[in-house]
């Protein structure tokens, strides 16, 4: 059994844990980073990156079947599923040097192709070598929940980890679960020429704006993907490419192949925490506002940390430990300026408060200004006109931003950038936006919320009609 000393142990190679390695070895610590996997975690090889490149390819299916109103006539879209699951690949190899053990090696991190597991309070063993470590980083993330519907266990399925190495066309593709990933993969698949119908428990997408995600589950409906609300799944039977899906109202949904999307559970299983006098929580580990669990030497970050399930979470969380880490400053992680955004078409993306919690959370103090897509000479031009921004603003400040339309993740930037700046509505108003552009439709939202006071108010008419007497 070898043994080493570090200053930082990092259990996890996804996201958070190569953004505190990366941070930390460039700065001077000793930093050792334990991945028994894939180097760059869940996002680069089963989540956002492989999600999606698919989706890439779906939208120029798609766009090649709908480019008459344009002038150009409609062409078949002939769709080869391997060779777009050729380009999902092709893109991950692209991206994965930047994560890999050799880059992270040459920045001076001892990288240990082992998983961890705590054998006391400041020691974790991996493999044949135990790790004494003055601080150390749970970034061992998540995977996808696999709920106990009766006869799951004996039907073939997919989940994010293994449909993306799928080569065969599903030809009626049954995803239950209808959250992101879920309506995300129905749109992608719907686009490449499979059936597809998503069963959800509940209503889907709904942790977000019910109004604007309306606008997109409409848009799949129109597209032909069958989207089945308040249909928990109660069984499951069949054989690959004949597999039913029966709810517990008794429809019964079939199909050829079947993804489980219906959420993810926290990595902790193996890793001894109890050993380390670490406490779990209900999903995930148990940590204050620095991100410390109950072990003051051990932080956990990302999926683990048991919040906000986001790749850029994961990130943020390794900057806010990294000021604890290495200098002993005092660092908490914050949630309202966090944005997140589902990358269907159109997509769908919200920062701070939706206008539902902000209501509960203001009441009467709470505006809400919108600008309609349609509005916008840019998306006209583009036939980019579905969708629209709704921003809650309390005394002149956003505490939230909802956008369904196109580059919706893209506009959410600015609103996160304002909500973590604490930034005022006339800031906003203030900037100029190249035109025409789609980026304008922020600008426009600020200029909805001082419109009512410039144009409608009889002081401000009184006032201009007074200044004119006397302008010469």
């Amino acid at each position: 059994m070898k043994r080493i000393k570090t200053d930082i142990l990092i259990l996890g190679a996804g996201s958070g844990g190569l953004s505190v390695a990366a941070g930390a070895a460039q700065m001077g610590a000793d930093v050792t980073l334990l991945e028994g996997h894939k180097m760059g975690g869940d996002c680069l090889n089963y989540g956002c990156i492989p999600s999606k490149a698919l989706i890439a390819s779906a939208k120029a299916a798609y766009g090649q079947r709908n480019t008459s109103a344009f002038g150009v006539a409609d062409a078949p879209g002939k769709v080869d599923y391997a060779a777009a699951k050729d380009h999902v690949a092709e893109v991950i190899a692209q991206i994965a040097p930047v994560d890999s053990q050799e880059r992270f090696e040459g920045l001076g991190v001892r990288v240990i192709r082992e998983y961890g597991r705590f054998i006391s309070h400041d020691e974790v063993q991996a493999g044949d070598t135990i790790i004494a470590a003055r601080r150390i980083v749970i970034a061992t993330g998540s995977s996808p929940l696999v709920p106990p519907i009766p006869g799951l266990e004996e039907v073939p399925y997919e989940t994010n980890e293994t449909l993306f190495d799928l080569r065969e066309k599903p030809g009626h593709l049954l995803i239950v679960g209808g959250g992101p990933i879920g309506m995300e993969m129905a749109q992608a698949h719907i686009r490449l020429g499979c059936k597809v119908t998503v069963i959800e428990g509940d209503k889907a997408l709904a942790k977000d704006d019910p109004e604007l995600a309306a606008v997109v589950l409409d848009t799949l409906r129109d597209e032909g993907v069958e989207i089945a609300e308040g249909a928990q799944a109660a069984q499951v039977r069949g054989t690959a490419g004949a597999i039913e899906v029966e709810a517990e109202d008794g429809r019964i949904f079939k199909g050829t192949h079947l993804l489980i999307a219906v959420g993810r559970k926290a990595n902790t299983d193996g890793l001894d925490l109890h050993l380390g006098g670490i406490r779990p929580a209900q999903n995930g580990i148990d940590v204050d506002e620095s991100l410390r669990t109950t072990n003051r030497r051990v932080y956990a970050i990302g999926d683990v940390a048991g919040g906000m399930q986001f790749t850029h979470v994961a990130g943020y969380h390794g900057g806010v430990v990294i000021r604890s880490l290495l200098f002993g400053l005092p660092s908490k992680a914050k949630t309202a300026h966090i944005p997140w955004a589902t990358y269907t078409d159109p997509e769908l993306a919200q920062v701070g408060l939706t206008e539902e919690q902000a209501r509960k959370s203001h009441g009467s103090k709470l505006e809400v200004v919108r600008f309609a897509y349609a509005h916008n000479d840019r998306a006209i031009a583009e036939r980019r006109t579905k969708g629209m921004i709704k921003v809650m603003v309390v005394r002149g400040r956003p505490v939230g931003a909802s956008i369904v339309g196109y580059q919706a993740g893209e506009l959410i930037n600015l609103w996160a950038l304002a909500l973590a700046n604490k930034m005022k509505m006339s800031q906003i108003a203030n900037m100029v936006a190249p035109y025409p552009t789609i980026g304008e439709v922020n600008k426009r939202a600020a200029g909805a919320y001082f419109s009512p006071r410039l144009f409608e108010s009889d002081t401000v008419k009184r006032v201009v009609r007074f200044v004119q007497r006397f302008i010469p």
